[in-house]
């Protein structure tokens, strides 16, 4: 080997040195600032967690701080002093707890007993299992811009699969539960994709879900419902009328006809109508207890009557109903000329106020001069659907249309009864504004009732019991929700003390009858919160 070829070798292995020495320094140097990085990545994906962590703490926290605040205090109270007092303390509560729901439920329900229900239905049942029940019945909605996982398989057939990766299902977050003496109320906040209807649609559904006769959805908000469901049934007993002679003292000019005691709700509290400014149609097969939404309002506003602040007319096509309590109606007629002749003079009576009023006030003023007029209308559909005479026919109906459309402003109220609720039967039944459907015989009743989508809502009005009379399904007026309630229970003893009562005279003698009503006073001890 000459001198020039060792020369070449000797220059090219000192330039391969020079460049694994500059190798060897970059290497370093980006080794170093990978580490740099690396750090600063894991000191900030750090700082994100913790900063996350401690976030959803501080919400959790806040939005639940009775839960929170009560963990913390037993945690304290388990590190100061131990287990012992602690659980000697906590069995002492529970017993002054349960002696204290013996002895007085409805301040126990009040002060402590819904509270503690609640919360204890909120985490032990609702929390764990709704989200399971609203998968089950189609109310979560599915995250369609999923992302696109490749699996690259060069040894494959198929060296490329795309498939999309699997996200759970996007489902409605609880907000609030509020536990009653009967109802569970469930607030949940919707997820982008669902309305309120989809949940009307599945009420059926959920209460099969939760194992519960009835559910119920409330629209709250356009992204808010909430759940009711039914844990127990308040109306199972009958609700007896107010006592005649708590009202013997009461002034007519004391009543409020706006909110006239009718019976009970669903949710355990008094239910209130008003008589002034409405006309309500109510609907039921025989049997079904429209009696008593009939006669337990009268009794309410007995001595409005007696002082002749109201007056009552009744249609009694059968002759038998109001029959009983002939001397309580201001006019009275059975055939249906007569009905045809009362209507008539009640149409007079709005033709006089309006030439006096008209210009000078928007609606009656209720006074002696000037009553309420109510008419007690039964069995509506036999005079302006079955009656013989068309003519006849047309002209009630012509009438009752002019008293609901009209009646209104000038003080005249039409309470109609029907058994069938077909348009055939009752052709103005759409000029009622609130209407109670008490049982019917088909699910397609409740619709021509109450509307469309009642039943889905929870009106199940076709599935009362026949041991239930008087109860039915409220709609109207701004209601969107249908309310389940329970007339009043008139026995016939106190139709006669009506009578004399509104009369003046003396009541029929009845040896050993003493009146009592204890259901009337549990109606007040079943308030929001109270005993059942």
């Amino acid at each position: 080997m000459n001198a020039q070829a060792i020369a070449t070798l000797a220059l090219a292995g000192g330039a391969i040195a020079v460049v694994v020495w500059l190798l060897n320094k970059i290497g370093r140097a980006l080794t170093a600032v990978l580490e740099a990085l690396a750090t600063v990545a894991m000191v900030l994906v750090a700082v994100w967690l913790l900063v996350k962590t401690v976030y959803f703490v501080v919400k959790a926290a806040v939005t639940h701080w009775r839960t929170t605040l009560g963990g913390t205090l037993l945690a304290g109270w388990l590190w100061w002093w131990g287990w012992l007092p602690v659980t000697g303390t906590l069995l002492a509560v529970a017993v002054v707890l349960l002696v204290w729901r013996w002895r007085h439920r409805l301040s126990f329900e009040t002060w402590a007993g819904r509270w503690l229900r609640s919360w204890w239905q909120r985490w032990a049942v609702y929390a764990r299992k709704l989200p399971g029940w609203l998968r089950a019945c189609g109310l979560t909605v599915l995250d369609a811009d999923r992302p696109i996982v490749v699996t690259a398989n060069p040894l494959g057939r198929n060296k490329v699969r795309r498939q999309p990766k699997q996200r759970a299902d996007q489902v409605p977050k609880v907000l609030r539960v509020r536990s009653g003496a009967s109802w569970d109320e469930v607030r949940v906040r919707l997820v982008p994709g669902q309305k309120p209807e989809d949940f009307d649609d599945a009420a059926r559904a959920l209460a099969v879900a939760r194992g519960v006769t009835r559910c119920q959805v409330r629209e709250l908000s356009p992204n808010v419902v909430s759940i009711d469901f039914q844990r127990r049934n308040l109306l199972a007993q009958t609700v007896h009328c107010i006592d005649l002679a708590d009202l013997a003292d009461v002034p007519g000019t004391d009543i409020d006809l706006t909110k006239v005691w009718s019976g009970r709700t669903d949710y355990g509290v008094d239910w209130h109508q008003s008589l002034t400014g409405s006309h309500t149609l109510h609907a039921g097969v025989t049997g079904a207890g429209k009696g008593a939404q009939m006669w337990c309002p009268l009794v309410s506003i007995a001595p409005a009557i007696r002082d002749g602040l109201v007056r009552v007319s009744g249609i009694d096509p059968k002759g038998m109903e109001l029959a009983y309590g002939r001397r309580i109606f201001h006019r009275y007629a059975v055939t249906g000329k007569d009905a045809l002749a009362l209507l008539d003079d009640l149409i007079g009576v709005m033709d006089r106020r309006k030439a006096e009023f008209a210009g000078r006030l928007r609606s009656v003023p209720i006074s002696r001069e000037h009553p309420l007029e109510i008419v007690e209308f039964d069995e509506i559909g036999a005079l302006i659907r079955y009656i013989g005479d068309r003519k006849l026919r047309e002209a009630i109906t012509e009438r009752v249309a002019l008293l609901t459309t009209q009646g209104r402003a000038l003080g005249c109220t039409v309470r109609g009864y029907v058994q069938e609720p077909t348009k055939d039967t009752v052709p103005v039944r759409e000029l009622f504004p609130r209407r109670i459907c008490l049982r019917v015989a088909t699910k397609s009743h409740v619709g021509m009732v109450l509307g469309d989508q009642a039943y889905e809502r929870g009106a199940w009005a076709n599935r009362i019991g026949e041991g239930e009379p008087g109860v039915g399904y409220l709609f109207g007026e701004g209601i969107r929700e249908p309310l389940r309630v329970r007339g009043g229970w008139v026995p016939d003893e106190v139709i006669k003390d009506l009578e004399a009562f509104v009369t003046g005279t003396t009541p029929p003698s009845r040896p050993g009858t003493v009146h009592t009503f204890p259901a009337f006073r549990s109606a007040r001890d079943n308030a929001p919160g109270g005993a059942a």
